[in-house]
């Protein structure tokens, strides 16, 4: 699996390129993760619903085709692309929900903060405390979008939506949860080696 990084990216960039790779890609070209940030933007779910931003304060709001209603993207928070071709790997896409979340939950292990899925609520939360997103995109036998992991960033935006579509979720961080400074450069390396072991075919067919 090729693991690229692209450092600090405008999303509509990253979000064309995705598209693009996916579009052209053949069975034999590698899988990919993208490792990047971007500046603040509130991106929309193909079945969104207007009225879950709140107040959007002047931050671009971008309509995309993952599933899943609005959420935020900024600066101290990870976020990974995930250019998965699923049929290769002989999954499912609950296989590689499954795969992504746990990859998260070991990642936020290795920091002493218990993490949990929510088989009804894609994305990982700490005491019911949203900390990571997740939206994929089904697209000729593969899949893109992919993961969000707050980690030592702004949270104000997140109070002008609905986050993932749920009044009154509570969002959380890292950096809120431990008593010194986090490396997020740390934290994406961590979450990168946790995904290429959970994404591993045999792990997939556990």
């Amino acid at each position: 699996m090729k693991v690229r990084y692209l450092g600090l990216k405008p999303y509509a960039e990253v979000y064309e390129a995705m598209k693009s790779f996916t579009e052209t890609r053949t069975p034999e070209i590698e899988d990919e993760l993208w490792i990047v940030e971007h500046p603040s933007v509130y991106t929309q779910g193909q079945n969104g619903k207007p009225e879950h931003i709140l107040n959007a304060c002047n931050i671009p709001i971008v309509q995309v085709d993952r599933g899943g209603q609005v959420t935020y993207h900024g600066p101290g928070q990870v976020v990974i692309y995930t250019l998965i071709n699923f049929k290769a790997r002989n999954c499912g896409v609950r296989s590689l929900v499954r795969a992504l979340e746990n990859a998260i939950i070991a990642t936020l292990k290795d920091y002493g903060i218990e993490g949990a899925g929510d088989v009804d609520a894609p994305g990982v939360y700490v005491d019911g405390k949203k900390i990571a997103a997740l939206g994929l995109r089904i697209r000729k036998g593969s899949v893109y979008h992919g993961l969000s992991l707050n980690v030592d960033m702004d949270l104000t935006p997140f109070k002008g939506i609905n986050p993932c579509g749920y009044s009154g979720l509570e969002v959380v961080q890292m950096a809120d949860l431990l008593p010194h400074k986090i490396d997020i450069l740390a934290v994406e390396a961590g979450l990168v080696d946790h995904l290429i072991f959970f994404l591993d075919e045999k792990q997939l067919s556990l």
